[in-house]
C-alpha cells in the first residue's frame, strides 16, 4: 500500500487528507473548492490507485479509462448515482459510500425545511430583514399546522426512519412507501403505516422524499403525483434533486395545488429552476443535508478507512449496494 497514489477531487473537512499521508500514501488533490472540469478530473486521476470524489464528480468510462490501475472510488456521500458502479466493478474497481454517519444530520435538516416551509419562515425572515415589517397582524403569514398532521415518507431507509422517529414529538402519524415493505415488528416499532405511493401522496399533509435516485425514481414527483396532493400539503426533498420534476413543481405552486415546498437538492445542481428562485412558497437550501462538523468529518474518516482497507488488500467497510 505504501507509495500508492490517491486522487482527491475537492478540499475535505478535518481530518482532511492527513490520515492518508500518515498511512504512507501519496496524495494528489484539487486544492480549489470547486468542481473540476472533465479534462481536469481526467488529469487528476491519471495513474491513481484510489479516487476520493464527491457527488458533483461524474465518474464514468472516460474517468475510469484514465486510471487503469484504479482500485477504489470512495464517494463522499451516502448516494452513488454519480458513479457508474456496474462499470467500475466490472473492471475490478470497488465503489464505496458513507452511509449512517450523516443520517441524523440529514434528518435534522429535513425537519428544518418541513417546519420552515409549513410556517412560512423564509418569508418572515426576509420581511424582518427588509425593514418593512410593521408589527404583528392577525392575518400575517398564516402557515399550515404541523402538529397532528400526517407525514408521508417516500423511502424508509436509515434517513427516512430517523425522520419518522422525530415525528413522534410532533404527534404526527407516519405513512411510508418503500421498495420493500418493512417487517410488521419494525413497522410497529417505528409506528408507521405502509401505503401505496399514490395513496401516500393523496392523504399526507407533508411528503418527505428519502428515496435513492434510479432510472425508476427519476421524476417520481411529476405533475400527476403533485395533482394528487392536498392544496394544504408541503413537499420536502433532501434526497436527490431529479426525484422531482421542478417544472411541474413550479406549475403546481402557481396553481396552488400544493401549499409549499422545502428543497435541499435540485435537478441540475448548482442551477435551480428559475421559476422556483423568486417564490416565497419555496424554501431553498444549498445541499446542506450532511453539513455539520461532526457528520462531514465522519464522512471523510469513513472514506479514508475504505481507501486504506482496499489498498491494503482487505474488503471495503461500506461498499456501495449493488
Amino acid at each position: 500500500m505504501t507509495g500508492s497514489t490517491v486522487a482527491v477531487t475537492r478540499p475535505l473537512p478535518d481530518p482532511g487528507v492527513a490520515p492518508l499521508e500518515a498511512a504512507g500514501l501519496r496524495v494528489v488533490a484539487n486544492r480549489e473548492d470547486r468542481v473540476l472540469a472533465p479534462d481536469e478530473l481526467i488529469a487528476l486521476v491519471a495513474g491513481a490507485d484510489a479516487l476520493v470524489c464527491t457527488i458533483s464528480d461524474r465518474i464514468d468510462a472516460t474517468v475510469l479509462d484514465a486510471a487503469p490501475g484504479l482500485r477504489i472510488v470512495a464517494n463522499v456521500a451516502v448516494g452513488f448515482d454519480n458513479v457508474d458502479v456496474a462499470l467500475a466493478r466490472s473492471r475490478g474497481v470497488e465503489v464505496t459510500t458513507t452511509p449512517d454517519v450523516l443520517t441524523e444530520a440529514t434528518a435534522d435538516l429535513t425537519w428544518t425545511l418541513l417546519l420552515a416551509a409549513a410556517r412560512r419562515l423564509g418569508e418572515g425572515e426576509r420581511l424582518v430583514r427588509s425593514g418593512r415589517w410593521e408589527g404583528w397582524a392577525p392575518t400575517q403569514l398564516l402557515g399550515q399546522p404541523v402538529w397532528g398532521r400526517r407525514l408521508g415518507i417516500v423511502g424508509l431507509g436509515a434517513i427516512g426512519r430517523a425522520v419518522a422517529r422525530r415525528a413522534c414529538a410532533f404527534g404526527m402519524p407516519v405513512a411510508y412507501c418503500n421498495r420493500r415493505r418493512l417487517a410488521p415488528e419494525l413497522e410497529a416499532e417505528l409506528g408507521v403505516t405502509h401505503l401505496a405511493l399514490d395513496d401516500l401522496f393523496a392523504t399526507s399533509d407533508v411528503v418527505s422524499l428519502h428515496a435513492p435516485l434510479t432510472a425508476a425514481s427519476h421524476h417520481l414527483v411529476d405533475a400527476r403525483r403533485l395533482s394528487l396532493m392536498k392544496p394544504t400539503a408541503v413537499l420536502v426533498n433532501t434526497a436527490r434533486g431529479p426525484l422531482v420534476d421542478e417544472d411541474a413543481l413550479a406549475r403546481a405552486l402557481d396553481d396552488r395545488r400544493i401549499f409549499a415546498a422545502g428543497l435541499d437538492v435540485f435537478e441540475h445542481e448548482p442551477s435551480v429552476h428559475p421559476a422556483l428562485l423568486g417564490r416565497d412558497d419555496v424554501v431553498l437550501a444549498p445541499h446542506l443535508g450532511s453539513a455539520t462538523v461532526a457528520a462531514r468529518s465522519a464522512m471523510v474518516e469513513l472514506c479514508i478507512d475504505n481507501v486504506v482497507e482496499v489498498l491494503a488488500g482487505r474488503p471495503a467497510r461500506t461498499p456501495a449496494p449493488g
